[in-house]
């Protein structure tokens, strides 16, 4: 199978609207409720209102086609409505079925009436009870007191204009998935800090899915967020030629709402997900005690101090975590669900690659002799709307041999390291992106240094490159007491001053790293006054 077009590749014909023209649609419905409500609930009734157009769209689309199917074969017309009704003709194809209260016709023509809120709401729950892959998914939140049925009507109004079919050769299936994943990241900037417990930046992902590469196996996310991970990682393998079955998806996350953001969106994109039986806290209680993953695609919740922790939890081979972040909660238990050559890739905060209190620095170096750690990336600042906290990625594999028929290279007794920081582009005052040329770098020194199949392909071989990238022994790494920061093993570039930066934007980078360092550092003074309160007697 070939890679899927880009969006603005596809064929389009005059007069059909584009993706652009279908994303200022939908997102105009939302601005019909951003007055009256907080941007988490308004995103439960956006998203619930668009999932609920696009299923009706498609099992519109897919009942002309049987129509036709079934005249082409000579049948009657007046025979036609019996293959109509048969529920196998859509699941089959990847289509939800629709009872008649679910369908959008029959909705829109009952907007005015006033009870669109019960109306909506009894058809949440007729397609939750004729989908199982979607019982307690869908919202059933609009016939409450608090919303308001006149702007709710002028929204369902709003959304009657999107079309979800008819985008040339685009199945609706992809349409919705790449609107939903835009609204995802708009809604994101719009609740800010909170944001980021259900969103992570697109870039970061791609990265993350890049370097590891799950060409096929069980991926797992312990703090799932919405399901981008496992939607970025679906991507890969059908733009490798793969199929969606070549991947098995697990994954926990702790709050309701996000759980059933994630649940909707592996739906969407026709994704067969274990995210356990309700929404759960990871490091309280694993819903997935037996699984054993091939890869591990992680963002957990940066320095985390209200964790449930246990010492006696069987995770912590390599130390107990402090009580006051669960930094290394989150890494052992990523590592724990390693498969024998199970490799990780993990965002977090830049603290972790060099703190030593409460016992931080003794799990970094028992994780680093035990040979876990294959690359450390450092990120550049502002890649996270919803945080200043310096951000970096921890890659593992609990094999780094050759691996027989895989050929890598051997990188036992080695740790690489990668210095991002520099690289990306400013989209505007606040947020940088990695372009596609900066993750094609990185992962592409990875690659080259793990000498895998797709560096093979392209003859590419590692060489360290300073400033950029450096292969380091443990015995180099003991030499630094087993800090991981990057910096300190690539080297410094010669500076190249022909293409500084305009002095405003260089003032506002410089600015943003100086809020970063004092809201580390402000964790760090709360860190060092509890542990100075224990000891008080």
């Amino acid at each position: 199978m070939p890679p899927r077009k880009r969006a603005a590749e596809q064929n389009t014909l005059p007069g059909m609207p584009t993706m652009a023209d279908l994303r200022d649609t939908l997102w105009k419905a939302a601005d019909k409720l951003r007055g009256s409500m907080d941007a988490a609930q308004y995103k439960d009734f956006v998203l619930g209102l668009v999932f609920l157009k696009y299923v009706s769209d498609s099992f519109e689309e897919r009942r002309e086609q049987i129509k036709q199917e079934v005249l082409d074969q000579g049948i009657p017309e007046n025979r036609v409505d019996a293959f109509l009704d048969d529920i196998d003709e859509y699941t089959g194809h990847g289509v939800f079925w629709v009872p008649a209260e679910g369908r959008w016709e029959h909705l829109a023509e009952r907007a005015k009436g006033g009870e669109i809120g019960v109306l909506l709401d009894n058809a949440m729950d007729a397609i939750m009870r004729s989908n199982p892959a979607l019982l307690g998914v869908l919202p059933k939140i609009f016939n409450r007191d608090n919303v308001d049925q006149r702007r709710l009507s002028e929204l369902v109004d709003l959304i009657s204009d999107a079309r979800f079919t008819g985008h040339g050769d685009r199945p609706a299936r992809d349409v919705l998935g790449e609107v939903y994943e835009y609204f995802l990241e708009k809604f994101a900037r719009a609740e800010g800090k909170r944001g980021g417990e259900f969103y992570t930046p697109r870039s970061v992902v791609k990265l993350l899915v890049d370097m590891l590469e799950p060409y096929s196996g069980r991926v797992y996310d312990p703090c799932c967020g919405s399901g981008g991970m496992f939607v970025q990682a679906e991507k890969f393998v059908l733009n490798h030629t793969g199929r969606r079955d070549d991947i098995a998806v697990y994954g926990q996350e702790s709050n309701e709402r996000t759980w059933r953001l994630a649940k909707m969106n592996l739906a969407i994109h026709g994704i067969t997900g274990n995210l356990g039986p309700r929404w759960e806290d990871t490091l309280h209680a694993d819903k997935h005690p037996d699984l054993r993953a091939d890869f591990v695609l992680a963002n957990p919740p940066f320095n985390m101090s209200d964790w449930a922790r246990s010492v006696e939890d069987p995770r912590w081979r390599y130390g107990v975590p402090p009580a006051g972040n669960a930094n290394f909660a989150w890494l052992q238990h990523i590592v724990a669900k390693l498969g024998e050559r199970g490799t990780a890739g993990v965002v977090l905060a830049n603290g972790s690659m060099s703190s030593k209190q409460s016992g931080e620095g003794e799990i970094r170096a028992a994780m680093v002799e035990a040979d876990l750690v294959s690359c450390m990336v450092a990120l550049p600042p502002q890649l996270f709307r919803t945080t200043q906290i310096p951000a970096c990625l921890w890659f593992f594999a609990k094999d780094k041999g050759p691996q027989g028929a895989k050929r890598l290279a051997d990188r036992r007794g080695e740790v690489l390291f990668i210095d991002a920081r520099n690289m990306g582009t400013m989209v505007d005052r606040t947020e940088r992106i990695l372009t596609d040329e900066d993750l094609a770098k990185i992962a592409g020194a990875y690659h080259a240094w793990r000498g895998t199949a797709s560096a093979r392909a392209e003859d590419r071989k590692y060489e360290d490159e300073l400033g950029f990238c450096h292969s380091a022994t443990l015995d180099e790494i003991r030499e630094h007491d087993h800090v991981l920061t990057p910096g300190r093993y690539v080297g410094s570039a010669e500076v190249d001053t022909s293409g500084d930066e305009p002095i405003s934007e260089k003032v506002e980078r410089l600015r943003n790293e100086l809020y970063a360092y004092f809201e580390e550092s402000a964790r760090l003074e709360q860190v060092i006054r509890t542990e100075m309160e224990r000891l008080d007697v």
